[in-house]
């Protein structure tokens, strides 16, 4: 079994906050990114697919066609977007966490991926959190 892996980056903004809840309650459990007016992160995400090289490429995928799918399922959707208001993909009121994002991030390129198998999407939300998801 071979893995390959595209990095790729975007930028957006969220805020996670639960409408039942208190501002107090809100801030304690959710800090920062209980921000009124939103704030900001630098994902990274890994998309990792896995499979038998083909015997006449040597490749699982061509690179360009896994770059293509996560451009058009993913980057083009999410980059400088408000996470909470812009995407159509993003249930209204699901909160915007990391791990909700990379699940919803596997929903959309999964069914893209025809000539190998989708193996795990990581996402990084700052240097020190990350979520891996595996289907």
């Amino acid at each position: 079994m071979v893995y390959l892996t595209r990095r790729s980056r975007f930028n957006a903004a969220h805020k996670l906050w639960v409408q039942a809840w208190s501002d107090e309650k809100n801030i304690e459990i959710f800090g920062k990114c209980a921000n009124p007016n939103f704030h900001g992160h630098n994902y990274t995400l890994f998309v990792t697919v896995k499979g038998t090289p083909d015997p006449i490429t040597g490749m699982l995928i061509n690179a360009k066609d896994l770059a293509a799918i996560i451009k058009a399922e993913v980057i083009d959707k999410l980059d400088h977007k408000n996470l909470n208001m812009d995407v159509d993909f993003i249930p209204k009121g699901m909160q915007t966490t990391c791990e909700n994002l990379a699940i919803l991030i596997w929903q959309r390129i999964e069914p893209k991926i025809q000539q190998c198998e989708l193996h795990s999407v990581r996402l990084e939300e700052t240097e020190n959190i990350y979520t891996e998801y595996f289907g």
